[in-house]
Formats: C-alpha cells, sequence, structure tokens
C-alpha cells in the first residue's frame, strides 16, 4: 500500500462514479499523446492506460505511489515521470492533452505552465479545488473573474463541467472540488506581445477595486488614461478588451 502525505496536498478519488465523469470528461476531445498529472493511487489512471491508440504517460513528485503504480499497473512502467510537472521539460514533442486531480497548493501554477505548453496544449480536463475552477471560467463582470481568467480564456475556451464533493477522496479535503475542461483555440486576438500582455494584466488586477487608471498609470501616456475604459474596474474588461489596451501602451 501507500501513504498519504499532506505536505503534498494529497487527496485522493475514492469515488467511483466521480473517476469515471472525469474520463469521460475526455469524450469528444481528439488527441494522441495524453499526460495525467499526480495519478496518486491510480483512481482514473486504471482508466486512462485502457484508451487505445494513444501514448500514455503521468508526471508524479512521490517516488512512493511511482512503485506503487508501476507494480500494479504494469502497462505503467517505464511511462511514469518522477517529478513535478512544476519542473519538469515538456513531456511529448509536438500537440499532447492534459488530465489530473491537480494538487490544491499548486493548482495556479499548473495552470501558468499550460499557458507556457499552449503551442503543444490541445485540452486540459482538470479538477481543481471550486474556487479556482469557477476563476478560471468567471465571465467578465463576476467577482470571481480575474488574472487566471483573461490569462487563460486569451488562448483556450473554459467550460465548468460539474462539483465534486468533499466525502469523494480519501481523506476529505476541506472545500469543495470543480472539474473543468479548456480547449485550445489558439490565438484568436493575434497577441504578440505576450509577455506585455501578461504583465498588463497582472498590473491592472493589482488594485482590482479601483478604477484602471490608478494601477495603470505608468503603463500609458496621460492622454490615452483620460479615455473612458480606464474608468471600469479590471473585472469589467473583456480578454478583448485587455487586447485593445495592449496595442495603445507605451
Amino acid at each position: 500500500m501507500y501513504t498519504l502525505k499532506k505536505s503534498l496536498g494529497q487527496h485522493f478519488l475514492k469515488d467511483e462514479n466521480i473517476c469515471k465523469r472525469v474520463v469521460s470528461s475526455l469524450d469528444g476531445l481528439r488527441f494522441d499523446q495524453l499526460l495525467e498529472v499526480g495519478p496518486g493511487g491510480g483512481a482514473i489512471t486504471k482508466y486512462l492506460v485502457e484508451i487505445p491508440g494513444i501514448e500514455f504517460r503521468a508526471v508524479e513528485l512521490d517516488n512512493e505511489k511511482i512503485n506503487y503504480l508501476e507494480q500494479h499497473f504494469p502497462k505503467l512502467r517505464g511511462k511514469v515521470i518522477a517529478g513535478s510537472i512544476l519542473e519538469i521539460s515538456q513531456p511529448f514533442k509536438g500537440a499532447f492533452t492534459i488530465i489530473g486531480n491537480f494538487p490544491y497548493n499548486i493548482s495556479s501554477q499548473i495552470l501558468f505552465r499550460v499557458l507556457e505548453w499552449k503551442e503543444d496544449v490541445q485540452a486540459v480536463v482538470g479538477m481543481f479545488q471550486k474556487e479556482v475552477a469557477q476563476r478560471v471560467a468567471a465571465p467578465p463582470g463576476n467577482k470571481d473573474y480575474g488574472i487566471l481568467s483573461v490569462l487563460v480564456q486569451a488562448y483556450f475556451k473554459v467550460e465548468y463541467l460539474f462539483d465534486v464533493d468533499e466525502e469523494s477522496f480519501n481523506p476529505p479535503p476541506k472545500v469543495k472540488s470543480g472539474v473543468i475542461r479548456l480547449t485550445n483555440i489558439g490565438n484568436p486576438w493575434k497577441i504578440t506581445e505576450e509577455r506585455k500582455f501578461f504583465n498588463l494584466v497582472k498590473t491592472s488586477f493589482g488594485q482590482r477595486r479601483k478604477q484602471l487608471r490608478n494601477p495603470l498609470k505608468h503603463l500609458f501616456p496621460p492622454d490615452v488614461l483620460q479615455d473612458i475604459i480606464f474608468s471600469k474596474r479590471a473585472e469589467n474588461l473583456s480578454v478583448e478588451d485587455y487586447v485593445s489596451l495592449l496595442k495603445r501602451m507605451k
């Protein structure tokens, strides 16, 4: 058997119906290469390794879990990458899809990793802490809409699929979970200065309760700051609005 490690934020799925729902969220997605993040005790891995005609890999930080997985799932031998999703090299050449019950303590960082790999990440099916999942999926004007919403939605279609109750896990986390699906939409707004765009969005939400001309005053000429859009708050701007601002920066 294996032990649960709180230091790694481990909460393992035990509800088979939820496991099957997570895996079935891949239905309709076309992929040849699939990466599972944090397989843990193999709750969904046992279904993923049976998907025909794909190359499957998993990334797991906990060596004890790697040994357990390779003993219980012979098909996994040689296919588990030891390490953190935040530190490994891109696991496949070319396009791939990601699935996982993501560790809650690094879930936002995982999404930024997905953005780094977005040229090749076709889709993501992920279980997150519910408030993170809601944040990623939130539309403009919603109280949950923030930096992650804008940056992820600039490159991915986001669907909030379903809630997952605390009792579906061992041990039960103190929060509810939510499963979302991201589908790559390319770069529809033709963002060329990506780093500048990311900085604009992060700076805008740095003082989210204030009108935009406050946090953004050092990024735009004084005459541009007179535009009515700068009297809005960060949460009221769509991805398209941020892209239009990007074109007017100093």
